[in-house]
């Protein structure tokens, strides 16, 4: 069964200048090469910047720089944006192939403390890609702290959490993404970013990939601009879900 090597940019990201953002990103897919998914954080173009939702790059633009990237890798290149969709703003997770499919899910949880509902159009629609043989779920920072939008409904291999998550809070992501790996028996990855956005709100990143024992396979120095690497093994997934299926007792639930 196919293994899935996955990379993670753990990334300072310009305050509302995509352009600076992209360059920025070029840089550092110029050392990129043999990998199967690439991440970047949630709103790369931007920051976590409530302005987005007026001043960002048109999707057209965010998405052609994506394809490029994806076709110059033969990867699945992953991240959010602030976009406008058809009913208004929308953070928006892109996950692009290098044939040029493109993959979106727009976040469901938007976080009020900091405004987001007021200015962003809240996702209804939960999503599950299919890339090289692994069933990916696309979720965005404040969806972690929801459990129910998390549910592996035995639909999933990978849950992938991209995030602006600041520093003071840093334990409640650690502990979550540990927490939605075990109860869902699937690896989770958290990309987030570091340094410090136009808010003055600062970032750890702590990006890492977990197994599904709630183990932490690959890590990033906090603090650090980096990257990270991980190969995902489906066999060990697998057999790991066959050994101890407690996902056969899951509750059943219904989303309103």
């Amino acid at each position: 069964m196919p293994g899935l090597k996955m990379t993670m940019l753990q990334q300072p990201l310009v305050w509302m200048d995509g352009p600076a953002n992209l360059r920025h990103f070029d840089r550092q897919f110029e050392e990129i090469a043999g990998r199967d998914v690439i991440v970047l954080p949630e709103m790369f173009t931007t920051g976590f910047a409530m302005e987005a939702a007026t001043e960002s790059l048109p999707q057209q633009e965010v998405v052609a720089w994506m394809q490029a990237k994806a076709q110059q890798t033969n990867a699945l290149i992953a991240g959010s944006a602030a976009l406008q969709g058809e009913n208004g703003a929308v953070n928006r997770f892109l996950l692009v192939e290098p044939e040029g499919q493109v993959h979106s899910y727009d976040k469901r949880h938007l976080f009020r403390m900091a405004d987001e509902h007021h200015h962003y159009q809240a996702g209804s629609e939960r999503v599950v890609c299919e890339w090289r043989g692994w069933r990916i779920l696309p979720l965005i920072c404040y969806d972690l702290r929801f459990p129910v939008w998390s549910r592996n409904r035995n639909d999933y291999d990978l849950a992938i959490y991209v995030a602006n998550w600041p520093a003071p809070r840093s334990l409640h992501w650690q502990t979550l993404l540990a927490a939605r790996a075990i109860e869902n028996q699937a690896y989770v990855a958290g990309c987030n970013r570091v340094g410090t956005d136009g808010n003055g709100h600062h970032y750890r990143g702590d990006s890492r990939v977990i197994n599904p024992q709630g183990e932490i396979i690959a890590s990033a120095e906090p603090h650090q601009a980096t990257r990270i690497d991980a190969e995902l093994s489906l066999t060990a997934l697998r057999e790991y879900r066959e050994k101890f299926p407690a996902w056969q007792d899951a509750d059943p639930f219904r989303i309103g």
